[in-house]
């Protein structure tokens, strides 16, 4: 009776190859950027309809990044990516892909919206001009389904990046896009 035995390479393996079929799932084919398009519009159209609250905010920012859809899968090892659009007074402007790696004790795979809302035209610059812009722990995380209860004015001088996740589902529990680290992308990549 043969033992199997769980390597280091085996597990790299494994969660290489969990990795890759997900961002295999998240693609958007042909016609990529016309199809991320209604993607966004839909995750936009959900999230105001579902947290109107979050309307006002999002409108009064200098810009918005939908990620309409995160595939996060994990065994030990383990990854998200996802592809969305940055908008600004409801344009898109840029594509950005999302990847983000994660070792830890994790099973399980989930899916999930966000929304990262540039408050300030500082933020909004820095976030255009870097090559691969990575989330930091320090943003503020609102929960869209307890309201936005501070005022827009408190937000945006506490922190000029506000970070909304939703619309999760799947086997593991929470989801946090600290670490995740935003790309542009053009649309002919996709």
């Amino acid at each position: 009776m043969a033992q199997s035995k769980l390597t280091r390479r085996g597990l790299l393996v494994a969660g290489g190859a969990t990795l890759g079929l997900a961002a295999c799932g998240n693609g958007v084919g042909m016609n990529g950027a016309s199809r991320l398009d209604a993607r966004v519009d839909a995750t936009r159209d959900y999230l105001f309809s579902t947290y109107p609250a979050v309307q006002p905010m999002a409108q009064n920012a200098q810009g918005v990044l939908y990620m309409p859809l995160m595939t996060e899968v994990g065994l030990g090892l383990g990854g998200a990516y996802g592809q969305g659009a940055l908008r600004i007074r409801d344009a898109t402007v840029d594509y950005y892909s999302a990847t983000r790696a994660s070792v830890g004790l994790q099973i399980g795979a989930q899916q999930y919206a966000h929304v990262l809302i540039f408050q300030s035209q500082d933020a909004l610059a820095e976030f255009r001009g870097a090559d691969g812009w990575v989330a930091q722990a320090d943003a503020f995380y609102a929960l869209p389904d307890r309201g936005v209860a501070m005022g827009v004015d408190s937000v945006t001088q506490q922190y000029p990046v506000v970070a909304m996740i939703f619309g999760q589902s799947g086997l593991m529990a929470g989801a946090a896009i600290a670490g995740t680290k935003y790309s542009r992308i053009i649309p002919s990549s996709f």
